[in-house]
This record gives structure tokens, sequence and C-alpha cells, in this order.
């Protein structure tokens, strides 16, 4: 026998049916990657550079101190993207093409990219900037799970332009899986955000959507615009020495690092700052007026990403993640290696828009404050990075956190906020486990287990932290050093020779992951 309801009762049910509350909306994620950028090159992490963007990001988020990349731009950006270590992905070192598989120059098969991990669960994915990770079509980032892309395969160009500055070399700006021609009035870094803003404009409404914004600021050649150089004309008058010392002490200010810490002394191979021509100092100020223009317009262009999020009712609803690709570059441009245009360009003033400059170790040294060493070594110099998460309903605000973390955990935590999970195959190919660990507990502020240990490599270069201890190594030497990083953040003290037996056991945890991850000693790895 059917019972009858009344009228109203019906309605009322329906109405309670209707407004059960749901799963909360699946977050938007973006990714922002800055490239050769330095530790200390941003507001929040001590620099002179206006940065107000990622200083409001910093102060309504989350600062990690001790966050980790993988020294290098292609290892890094395969680490990043597919929660592995590089060479598990296939891009051990560089994007040169050699017949090992953990160095074949490309993202294998045997591991996915965030993007496609992500659209399993109903992600909408774009990238906008440098992808190298794989230089043929077949590996650009639409067959690698992004629905659009605009932005620069390899791995440097100009900022005005396209043109390729080594032997027998090709650089090619894409859009999607066809070549751009770039056109008049073309800068890269808003180049990268206007496509990004045009493919968040696209995106269905009510889908979540993951952005890789991977900016190739400040990576040389320094070509900045006119109106952002002028802003910094004087701002590095007081010379290197001094700037170091002034950032150095901001950051202990911040909390960034411990009033003991120590700043470590100048690099050797540069001079006192007061002890240099006047030519030489002009010609610094320069390199470092046009650096710190294009942090700036990065920083700029990450607004009007947020601006975009606040027009459309999406920022609070959103986590942003912001990071750089290895320590600072030393790297200068010389007639070995470089086209002799190029070299020619390296001698005019780097404010020219025709210039290929780089501003050489002794700005690198300034942006890397307080450490040692540069990018492709694994001091902290090479491999700390300043890292800011930011959302305002997932990430606890206001905070500074010394537990490390490393790129491979940008998989598993990406994965977490969209509920997710990681595949075990992917298209018929098994996939490598993820060595990520979600970051989801810090960002919230609860309890986080973190690494037991982590692991770096790169052209010979070593070292494995666990805990406050850390074990690196120069290639070709190949000597440890044993640093505690509690007491000795800047790697000061070496203590190999207080602690034996540490250094026995840490040496065979990295013999232990070099094996399984596939790394080759780099004297035996062929096409060097």
């Amino acid at each position: 026998m059917r019972l009858k309801l009344p009228a109203a009762a019906l309605a009322l049910m329906l109405l309670c049916s209707s407004v059960v509350p749901g799963p909360d909306p699946k977050p938007n994620i973006i990714v922002i990657l800055a490239d050769d950028m330095g530790y200390s090159d941003i507001g929040p992490f001590g620099s002179e550079i206006r940065t107000p963007n990622l200083d409001d990001l910093a102060k309504n988020g989350l600062r990690m101190t001790q966050f980790y990349n993988a020294s290098r731009c292609c290892p890094t950006r395969a680490s990043l993207l597919t929660g592995l270590y590089q060479h598990q992905a296939g891009v051990g070192d560089m994007v040169n093409t050699r017949k090992q598989p953990a160095y074949q120059g490309y993202l294998n098969r045997n591991c996915v990219t965030i993007a496609e991990a992500l659209k399993r669960s109903g992600y909408h994915t774009y990238m906008a900037g440098k992808w190298h990770v794989g230089t043929a079509r077949e590996h650009w980032p639409v067959r690698r799970g992004f629905d659009r892309y605009f932005g620069l395969i390899d791995g440097a160009s100009s900022y005005f332009g396209n043109y390729p500055y080594r032997a027998n070399q090709k650089l090619t700006l894409a859009l999607d899986d066809r070549e751009y021609t770039p056109e008049k009035g073309y800068y890269a870094t808003n180049a990268f955000t206007d496509h990004a803003l045009q493919f968040l404009d696209q995106n269905p409404k009510g889908q979540p959507f993951f952005l890789y914004l991977a900016y190739t600021a400040p990576h040389w050649p320094l070509h900045a615009l006119p109106e952002d150089i002028a802003g910094y004309r004087n701002a590095y008058r007081k010379g290197w020495d001094q700037l170091r010392e002034e950032r150095f002490r901001r950051m202990q200010a911040i909390g960034l690092l411990d009033k003991t810490a120590r700043l470590s002394p100048r690099d050797p191979d540069i001079p006192a700052w007061d002890s240099v021509s006047e030519e030489e100092k002009n010609r610094w100020q320069e390199q470092m007026a046009v650096y710190a223009a294009m942090i700036d317009r990065m920083d700029r262009n990450i607004g009007r990403i947020r601006q975009k999020l606040k027009e459309t009712g999406q920022d609070r609803n959103t986590v942003i993640l912001f990071l750089s690709d290895n320590g600072a570059s030393h790297e200068d441009i010389g007639p070995n290696g470089f086209l002799p245009r190029i070299y020619e360009n390296s001698k005019k003033p780097s404010g020219d828009s025709s210039s290929f400059t780089a501003y050489g170790i002794r700005g690198a040294h300034l942006s890397n404050t307080p450490f040692r060493f540069y990018k492709h070594w694994e001091y902290e110099g090479g491999t700390a990075t300043p890292f800011i998460a930011w959302g305002p309903n997932f990430v606890k605000p206001g905070r500074i956190d010394a537990r490390p973390g490393h790129i491979i955990d940008l998989m598993a935590t990406c994965l977490d906020l969209a509920r997710g999970t990681y595949p075990e195959s992917y298209y018929g190919n098994r996939i490598t486990p993820t060595e990520g660990i979600s970051l989801v507990p810090l960002f919230r502020g609860r309890p986080w287990k973190g690494h037991d240990a982590l692991f770096f490599e790169h052209e010979g270069n070593r070292a494995v932290r666990r805990g406050d201890w850390k074990l690196v190594s120069v290639f070709p030497e190949n000597r440890w050093e044993l640093y505690n990083l509690k007491t000795d953040r800047t790697e000061q003290q070496d203590r190999s020779a207080q602690e034996p037996e540490r250094v026995r056991q840490m040496a065979a945890l990295y013999e232990q992951w070099a094996s399984r991850a596939g790394v080759i000693p780099f004297a035996e790895l062929s096409g060097r």
C-alpha cells in the first residue's frame, strides 16, 4: 500500500534534499616557476627588488625556507612535472639525446605529468612558458597532458623574439602543436601571461583548472623593458658586498634565517667591490638594473593572473605555488659555445634590446645570499629555492616553515588537493611510483612527517640530506663533505672528519638511491 504525503511535507523534503552539502569544489592549482632566480631575489626572501604580489602571497600564505630543486633547469622541470627524481623520468642530465634510458633527454612513458594525472580528476590543464623536457614535437606539452600550450620549447632565447645563440641550434616558440612567430612588440614574460589569461578565459565555467606558468625570467639574456629598467638605475650603487650584507640582515629580521646564521664569505673569484674600476662598477650596476627589472615584470604579470582570479570569483578556491628551478646562474656569455655575433652582442649594454648579456658570478653571488656556489652544484646555493604556497581555503596564512620539502612533492600535493590518485599504469605503460609526499598537511598547519632522506645528483655533483645533516660532493673531486644545516645552513664547517660513521651511513644511502634511480657516474656517461 502506498502512503500519500501532504503536499507541504513533500515540498519540505525536496527542499532539504536539494541543500544537502556535497564535497567542496576542487581547487584550481597554479604552479609558477621562475628560471635561474636566486634564493634571495624576491621581497619575501630579503631582496631589494620590488615584488608586491609575491610579498602579498607570502604574507597571506606559507614560506618554506628549506625547499629544494634539482639544481638545473631540465632536471628540475622533469622532476617537478612527474613527482620522480629526474633520472627516473628520463632527464638525468639535460635534453641531450643519449642511449641510456635515464639520460635520454625527454620524459619517458613510465612517468606521468601532473597534467596527465589531474585530467583523470576532471581538470582542464594549461601551460605557458618554458618546457625544456623534450624538443621533438612528439614530446611537446600538448602530447603530455596539457589541453593548451604557449611558450618556448627550448631552454633560453631573446625576450624580444626568437633566435639561436649556438651553432646548429633551432629554437622553437609554439602555440599548442604549431610553431609560433613572435609579433611586433613581443616580450616573453608578458606574452606567456597573455596566453595563460586567454586559456583561463576559455576554461569551462565551474570546472577546475591546472596552470603551469613557467617564466623564462630572469634567465639570461638580460632583457627588460625600458620603463622597468628605469626604476632600478641607482639601486645597485652600493655594490655586491654591502648589498649581500643588507639582504642577509633582512632575512634574519624576517625569520628566514636563525640569528646565529653566518653569511658565507665572498667567493674567492670575486674581488672586493671597492677594489674594482668605475667602469666595472657601472657595467655591473647596469646588468643588475636589468636583472631586477626582469623579476619586477614577472611579479607584475603574476599580479595579472591574480587579478583575473578576483574578477572571476575564483581567488579563494585557488592554490598558487611559486618557486625557482635552480640557484642563481654564474654563467657568462663567452667566445666558446656561443655564436660569434652573440658574443659580440654580449659586449653591448644590457639595456639594449639587441644585447645578449649575463650578470655572471658577481650577480649570482648576490642573488644566492646567504649561500655559496650556484646553479649546477648541489650546495644550498644550487638547490635551495624560495618557495611560497598560497590559497585562502587551503593554506594556513602567515607562516614560515623550515622543514625540508622537494619538487618531487608537487605531484602528490596537486593530486591530494584534487582528491585524485596516482596511476599505476597509463595508456598501457607501467608508471614508476612517485617519490614525493603531499605537502597539504603542512599547508594546513597539521603534523607532517616529511622525508627520511632527499637525494641530489647532477653531472657528477652529489648530495643526500637526512634530518639536519647534508652530505655533498663536487665532481670530479668526489670527496664527501658533511654539514649540519641546523647550526650551519650556509655550509661553512665541514664535519666529515669528526663524523666518519655518519658519512659512511649517508654515503651508503646515496649509493642505494643512485642504483635505484638509474644514476650513472658522470665520467662513464656517453655523449658527454
